[in-house]
Formats: structure tokens, C-alpha cells, sequence
């Protein structure tokens, strides 16, 4: 706590004055946290004072709120590009990040307990920078970062705006930033330590040195042989610990061939509904979909089927979840692994089945686009609209992967270190119809129907941004964020999605 109050007078937070007129100060607490680090042993105790920023009204003391963070699947792209061209990775964090940000509004607050002085007692204080827990802190702090970093001469990714670079002839520098947690990435070891130097002097940080853990995800490095793995082991132990399943069988699957979930498992008796509510389904479901986003495309599919039944879960849906949390036990040590190839290109896979939606007849989408041997971007999704054929199910897919494509395309582009994204993109689709459909309008009573957005794919094509081609469904690697497989088939694709084991890095 008195490390807080520090910081706090260091940065200038606020200023005591007598309470004006007819203002209700806003309240505020202490918030204790034990720090852990990537093997789960407390690093630091943690004493944070929070501001009661609940209690702020709209246009009086805040306004804009918003502010952006990287996503995942641009630091996973950025680090495939690293361990490809043998960048450094480097890790900062910012003390006390919320505290430089500049409040434009009038805000006043209550003296921390335990820290007021007798003399002091009727005062409030008076902020001058954003503190922790007010609504507009996380974006004062987000625009203050952006002065610093272009002063530096950084620029701002138009399609990423936490991602940041800058040249310099050969030398290339990129930032990542994700709310105070920064990456550093270049091929030049002077410039990186100078970017470092600048942002100390900037802002109160500490040097993590080489990059092994962030947003708990262990980074492991093996750079003889360019290669890098993710894996989120300790987050994944101590989600099965929160719901009692260290313990469980293990499963070799999420999702077993032939299960299929709908609303007929919901509980249909009050007896049953108060069973279910005393299950903590939803939890679940958030738990496991934050390795799902991280590092775990296998997990797609199943839970995109399970997270449908959050509102009103049966006995049959929590099993599934249960199942989940059974292959994770199995899987926890698997890495998400990039590196081992020759060339660097961008790959997608799209894939759909159709009508599995027993409720409501819908298909699932899926795709995923694979970078330097792994994969950085996938989603498993039921479509919006009921599809009358297999063609339309996989055109559908394809216009969804196809959007994706354009999206990657443009932010490799601006990254600057890839020459062979001026290429068309490969989408891969193992269904000749909707290559045809995509290609050109084939038949028009066929797909006449077709919503007109779908229909984005074929400009897409003919602007030149992505090339569909034919795939064997044995070699689509989306198959597993559409359906079940059997186990020898799972286990083939998720070793091409790039999950795998320590012991089979090659």
C-alpha cells in the first residue's frame, strides 16, 4: 500500500483542496492481488487503490471511454514473423500504467483509507491524472502512450492501432502494446535498447528482458532451430483445479463423433433448473475460451456448440463441457508451435457442415489461416442464415474466411517484412460449387437467394486480394472447427494447425 501512495505522489495524482459546493466526491478502495509468475509462484504482493468509478455520471466527469488492445491473433502473427527472421523478442512492462494519463474533466475523489492525516481530514482529493477504476483511465492512458512512442519516431498500424513499427534502412522495430504490457520486436539490438531508454524515460517501467510469458501464455524459444511454442499449461491447471477436474479420466477428444447438442437436453422441471443453476456453466465456458483464443484452435468447434446453452444449460450440456475440461487435462502441455519453414506465406483453409444445428438448421463455419508452420487466426461459428445446399453452407464459410483474408493481407502489408503478401492470398475450400460460385456467377436459380453480402467473396477474388483453390477434404485443415472427427483424423489436423508436443518438435 505505501509503495501505491509512492507512485501516487510521484506521478502527482492528485491534489488535496476543501470539498466545492455541491459536489459529491467519488469514493475509493484498496484491492489486494498476489502476482504470479508463468509456474504459478507468487512474485509480488500486489496493493492497488481503486477509484469507485461506478459512481461517475456521463458528461460531468467522464465522456469517451473507449480504447483499443492488440488481438491475439496480431501478436501471433508478429511473433511467427520474429522466430522466422530470427528477430529478438523483448518484453516491457509499465508500472502503474493508468497513472500518466492526463485527465481533461474535473474529478474528486475521497482520501484512501489508512492514509489520511488529522490535519487534512475534511479535504478530498482533487485528480489530476487518471487513476485505476475510472471509466475514461484505460483510454487517457492509451492516447498518452501513442504521444510518446511517435514522438519516437514509431508509426501506427492503420488495421492494428497497438501495433506500432519503425524503419530505419535495414532496420526494423515493432511495438505491440496491450494495456501496460509491451513487446518489443526488431533485428537490431542497439535500436531496441534505445526504444527502451526512450520509454523509461517516458514512463515509470520495468525490463522483463527476453520475452517467456504474457497475458498467461508461456513463450519457449529454441533459437538454433527458429522455433517458437505457446502454451498456456498453468492457466489450463488452474482452471481444472477451479472446478474440481485435476483429478478427471483424461479424454482424447473435446467433442466425440455422433454427439450432437440441442435444446431438447434443457431442463425442462423447476427441480432440474435448480440443480443446473447451482452449475457453474457459463464460467466454464469463459474459462476455457480463453485458451481457446490464445492458443487452442482445437477447441473451436466444441465450443462453439457448448457456449449456445449458457442462458439455460441441461445435465447433457455441462457433460460436454465436462468433456472439454477432460482433453485439456490430456493436452495441457501442448505447445502452439511456429517455425520450420523454408518460405514465408499466408495460407487459409475453409471449411462448413451443414445444418448441424439441431434447433434451428443452421451450418457452421470455420476457417483458419496458417503463418511459418502454425496457426494465427481461426473461428468456429454457426452461420446467420439456414442454407439450402452444401454449396451455399461452403460459400457462405468461404465469404467469412475471405473477409479474414483481406484483413490479414492489408496488416502484413503495412508490417513491411513480408515481399510475398503482394501475391494473391490462397483460400483453400474443398467444395468445387462454392469455388465455382465464388469464381463467377454460375447459376443464378440456384443462388438466387443468397444474401447480397455473401456474394463480398467475388470482389474479393477479382480485386486480386485471394485466390480460392481446391483442397482434398483429407487435407482440410478447418475440418475440426466444423464437426467431430474421429480420433485419428483430430489428431492429423491439429498437428497441422501447428499444436504439438515438446517431445515431436522437428
Amino acid at each position: 500500500m505505501r509503495s501505491e501512495m509512492d507512485s501516487m505522489s510521484d506521478n502527482q495524482v492528485w491534489t488535496l483542496v476543501e470539498p466545492p459546493e455541491g459536489i459529491k466526491p467519488i469514493g475509493c478502495k484498496w484491492v489486494f492481488k498476489k502476482k504470479t509468475d508463468m509456474d504459478g509462484n507468487v512474485q509480488t504482493y500486489k496493493g492497488r487503490l481503486v477509484a469507485k468509478g461506478y459512481r461517475q455520471i456521463h458528461g460531468i466527469d467522464y465522456d469517451e471511454t473507449f480504447s483499443p488492445v492488440a488481438m491475439f491473433k496480431s501478436i501471433r502473427i508478429l511473433l511467427a514473423l520474429a522466430v522466422f527472421h530470427d528477430y529478438e523478442i523483448w518484453q516491457m512492462d509499465v508500472k502503474t500504467a493508468f497513472l500518466n494519463g492526463k485527465l481533461e474533466e474535473d474529478v474528486y475523489m475521497t482520501q484512501p483509507e489508512g492514509f489520511v492525516t488529522p490535519e487534512n481530514a475534511g479535504k478530498v482529493c482533487k485528480l489530476q491524472r487518471s487513476i485505476y477504476g475510472l471509466k475514461q483511465a484505460s483510454r487517457s492512458w492509451n492516447l498518452r502512450f501513442n504521444d510518446a512512442i511517435k514522438e519516437f519516431g514509431f508509426m501506427r498500424n492503420e488495421d492494428e492501432p497497438c501495433v506500432y513499427k519503425k524503419f530505419s534502412g535495414s532496420i526494423v522495430s515493432f511495438l505491440i502494446l496491450y494495456v501496460d504490457d509491451i513487446l518489443i520486436i526488431g533485428n537490431d539490438i542497439p535500436t531496441l535498447q534505445s526504444v527502451k531508454a526512450w520509454l523509461s524515460s517516458c514512463f515509470s517501467m520495468k525490463d522483463l528482458g527476453e520475452t517467456t510469458y504474457i497475458l498467461g501464455v508461456k513463450i519457449y524459444r529454441d533459437r538454433s532451430r527458429r522455433l517458437l511454442g505457446l502454451s498456456q499449461s498453468t492457466y489450463i491447471d488452474k482452471v481444472l483445479k477451479r472446478f474440481n477436474m485435476e483429478a478427471s479420466k483424461k479424454r482424447f477428444l473435446p467433442m466425440t463423433h455422433g454427439i450432437s447438442l440441442s435444446k431438447e437436453m434443457c431442463p425442462s422441471t423447476s427441480q432440474e433448473r435448480e440443480r443446473m443453476s447451482q452449475v457453474p456453466y457459463a464460467s466454464a465456458i469463459g474459462s476455457i475460451m480463453y485458451a481457446m483464443i490464445c492458443t487452442r484452435p482445437d477447441l473451436s468447434y466444441a465450443l462453439s456448440m457448448t457456449s449456445r446453452y449458457q442462458a439455460n444449460p441441461g445435465e447433457g450440456h455441462w457433460v460436454a463441457v465436462k468433456n472439454i475440461l477432460k482433453y485439456l487435462r490430456r493436452t495441457m502441455d501442448v505447445f502452439l508451435v511456429y517455425g520450420g519453414e523454408e518460405q514465408l506465406s499466408i495460407k487459409g483453409y475453409t471449411d462448413a457442415s451443414f445444418q448441424t444445428d439441431k434447433d434451428d438448421s443452421r451450418s457452421q463455419s470455420g476457417f483458419v489461416f496458417r503463418l511459418n508452420g502454425g496457426a494465427v487466426s481461426w473461428k468456429s461459428s454457426k452461420q446467420d442464415t439456414v442454407a439450402d445446399s452444401t454449396t451455399e453452407a461452403e460459400y457462405i464459410a468461404a465469404s467469412e474466411a475471405a473477409k479474414e483474408a483481406v484483413w490479414i493481407k492489408k496488416f502484413i502489408t503495412e508490417l513491411g517484412v513480408v515481399p510475398s503478401i503482394s501475391d494473391a492470398l490462397e483460400l483453400y475450400c474443398d467444395n468445387n460449387g462454392a469455388i465455382a460460385q465464388a469464381k463467377e456467377p454460375k447459376s443464378h436459380q440456384r443462388s438466387k437467394h443468397i444474401l447480397r453480402r455473401f456474394h463480398l467473396i467475388r470482389e474479393i477474388v477479382d480485386r486480386g486480394d485471394v485466390e480460392i483453390c481446391k483442397v482434398h477434404t483429407d487435407d482440410n485443415i478447418a475440418d475440426p472447427l466444423t464437426k467431430p472427427l474421429s480420433q485419428q483424423k483430430h489428431d492429423r489436423h491439429t498437428e497441422s494447425l501447428g499444436i504439438r508436443y515438446v517431445s515431436d518438435w522437428s
